[in-house]
């Protein structure tokens, strides 16, 4: 039986989800198909569960997925594991935009949407090995790199397998609380935020499973003791047919917390609002971006200031919970947005908060812009979780966009704010806090180096240097 390893490396630094994993979807529905297809296939996320290289070596095919801020950790990977004689595939958002960059670690990339590929790559491979027509497709040849024609979206998503989370099998095991169990309901998203990649990678065009084929999957799961995390980049975006689904889960009985992504256009509709309540909504995540209308502008958000307000007010009204996120550094923004956004963010009593920073992502229209105008200070990309500064932004120094960040942290889960959390009973706002004010006590000790770096670079700031601060372990 032919064998192929799947990895998906682990992140370079601290984040709001260290202590809870979740892996990516594309990973185990590619591990799926290839069970499906009759595969030997081992998995390793790595957030959950070490590589194992003697799985590696008996292995006939790797495949690596990145985002931008693990592939440098994707990159050693890969050159280990064909330093070991194993031919390496390497996917994800990252390599999608930057496939010449990845081919010199790699043999092989797929770009985009990876299920349909990856199964003309596997009949190629078992076959005549004419990988000229694979979708998707970049490899070597003696002329160059060869970049196949993306071929269009996948218009079906119901054609896609339910992932086997037994593929997994994790090294870190939950021991309390409700296991999280990730499903995809949609891909595409109608928008075009500029710092976003995700349309470059799933296109604009909202394709979303039937209520049928979802409902099965979550029948597969006691509703009682696991809870669903929808991957949807926006899961509203038809209102119809979220209320329809919220419909049905309704009638199923189904007893799941779950948690997903939405925008704020979501509090014009109360209806499909009590709805998801009834269906067992408990937290929703909101790219509230910024209070500043000009950034809201340039960034291409297509909400307002107000309806960021209504949003807030909306949800907490029927009692579902928020999780905040805002990006700081756009070039209208100034130290009063960010005092402003951080007092708005207090104010309508959120659950939690990520004060990101903006992030010149492979991809998107923000990196085009910031690479043509000579910006990008560190080309690390294990810097670009949006917790590093890695450009110069307009109105700030670097070293201050990063206090910015820091500054959003500390006033939001302040010892102030936590007792105000406490004064009310909000018991689970009160524990989201203390992990919260743990984490960047951890963040900022673990990134002396780096805010030392840019610390150096305030009295010239258009100055490029490289530092290597992380702490990653040996391969």
């Amino acid at each position: 039986m032919p064998k192929i390893v799947f990895i998906e490396p682990r992140a370079p630094n601290l984040h709001i989800f260290s202590q809870f994993p979740l892996p990516r979807l594309g990973t185990l529905l590619l591990g799926t198909m290839m069970k499906e297809r009759g595969w030997d296939v081992e998995v390793f996320v790595e957030e959950l569960r070490e590589i194992r290289f003697e799985a590696v070596r008996e292995a006939d095919l790797v495949g690596v997925s990145t985002i931008t801020s693990t592939a440098p950790r994707a990159y050693r990977l890969a050159d280990k594991i064909r330093s070991l004689g194993r031919p390496v595939i390497m996917g994800g958002p990252h390599v999608t935009f930057l496939a010449d960059e990845a081919l010199d670690h790699a043999d092989f990339v797929i770009r985009g949407e990876g299920e349909i590929p990856l199964m003309a790559f596997i009949d190629a491979w078992e076959g005549d090995w004419d990988f000229r027509r694979v979708p998707n497709l970049s490899f070597h040849a003696a002329s160059g790199n060869i970049h196949n024609p993306r071929r269009p979206m996948l218009p079906e998503l119901d054609a896609l397998p339910f992932p086997d989370l037994s593929l997994l099998k994790p090294d870190r095991k939950i021991k309390l609380g409700r296991k999280t169990i990730p499903i995809l309901t949609s891909r595409g998203c109608p928008f075009d935020c500029s710092f976003c990649s995700v349309t470059g990678m799933f296109g604009k065009k909202f394709r979303f499973r039937s209520t049928e084929s979802i409902i099965r999957e979550l029948r597969n799961y006691n509703s009682r003791r696991n809870i669903i995390f929808f991957y949807d980049d926006n899961f509203t975006a038809n209102r119809e047919r979220t209320k329809a689904l919220m419909e049905a889960m309704i009638r199923e009985n189904f007893k799941f917390l779950w948690t997903t992504q939405v925008r704020t256009d979501i509090s014009r509709d109360i209806e499909l609002v009590k709805l998801m309540k009834r269906a067992g909504c408990h937290t929703l995540y909101i790219g509230f971006e910024s209070v500043n209308p000009r950034s809201l502008e340039a960034m291409k958000k297509k909400q307002t200031v107000d309806e960021i307000r209504e949003a807030a007010k909306v949800l907490r009204r029927h009692k579902i919970r928020i999780h905040g996120m805002f990006i700081f550094g756009f070039d209208d923004d100034d130290w009063q947005t960010i005092k402003a956004t951080v007092k708005f963010a207090k104010k309508a009593r959120l659950t939690s908060t990520q004060f990101l920073i903006l992030t010149p992502l492979p991809g998107s229209e923000w990196y085009e812009k910031i690479s043509a105008e000579n910006r990008i200070t560190f080309r690390d990309w294990a810097l670009y979780d949006a917790h590093h500064v890695v450009f110069q932004p307009a109105r700030f120094t670097l070293f201050d966009l990063q206090r910015a960040q820091i500054f959003g942290h500390r006033k939001f889960y302040s010892l102030v704010e936590l007792a105000k959390r406490f004064v009310r009973g909000w018991w689970l706002d009160c524990a989201i806090a203390v992990y919260a004010r743990k984490l960047n006590r951890m963040w900022n000790k673990k990134n002396k180096t780096f805010l030392k770096a840019v610390d150096l670079l305030r009295p010239r700031p258009g100055a490029k240097i490289t530092v290597d601060y992380r702490e990653d372990s040996a391969l």
